[in-house]
């Protein structure tokens, strides 16, 4: 866990912080190969886009939505990913469309943190960043499909959607299997009224 309550802010994925988001992704020489976060996007064509370009165009375009978690030194550490089904695939998708649970507003599809900065709590500040930024758009029900590491040693580079655990203590149920370890999860998150807290 972090330090103290304060170690991290989150900001929005967006023009303004583009430069940080790509700061990070190279220092993580591209993210799973040169992924960019940029590998669930409907917009994506394997082969024929180039991941950063595309990923940029996304976010200048306010087309790629992300909670970008930010360290005391003003670097971001990580994000988690969110967007409309329009804008993101799921992983395991194939087995989620033979029975799709009610349909969502909004998908959390990748969370990501520094290799450096691994189990200090930046992914529990990344969702949860993502889910005040999903209220403050309008809100509504949230969907993701983690993995469950209760009972087996998992490697956290292959986790990145999270754990079903930790989407728990944010308050996502189970809704069905989807395979070994993964599940689909859902939340309802309540609007956020401008001037609210």
């Amino acid at each position: 866990m972090p330090d103290s309550p304060g170690t991290y802010t989150v900001r929005p994925l967006d023009g303004s912080t583009w430069d940080s988001f790509a700061d990070l992704v190279e220092r993580n020489n591209g993210i799973y190969g040169g992924c960019w976060c940029i590998a669930f996007h409907t917009a994506y064509q394997r082969r024929v886009s180039d991941p950063k370009t595309l990923k940029e165009e996304l976010v200048r375009s306010d087309r790629a939505h992300a909670a970008l978690v930010f360290d005391e030194d003003g670097h971001a550490q990580g994000w988690a990913q969110y967007g409309s089904p329009d804008e993101l695939d799921l992983k395991h998708l194939r087995e989620y469309s033979k029975d799709p649970p009610p349909p969502a507003r909004w998908r959390i599809a990748c969370i990501f943190v520094d290799k450096g900065h691994r189990g200090q709590g930046i992914a529990r500040v990344a969702l949860t960043g993502a889910l005040s930024q999903i209220a403050a758009a309008g809100g509504g029900l949230v969907e993701a499909i983690p993995e469950t590491v209760t009972g087996r040693e998992a490697q956290g580079r292959f986790l990145f959607s999270a754990t079903a655990e930790l989407f728990e203590e944010l308050g996502f149920s189970r809704v069905r299997q989807v395979g070994k370890h993964a599940w689909i999860v859902n939340r309802t998150i309540e609007p956020i009224e401008r001037g609210e807290p």
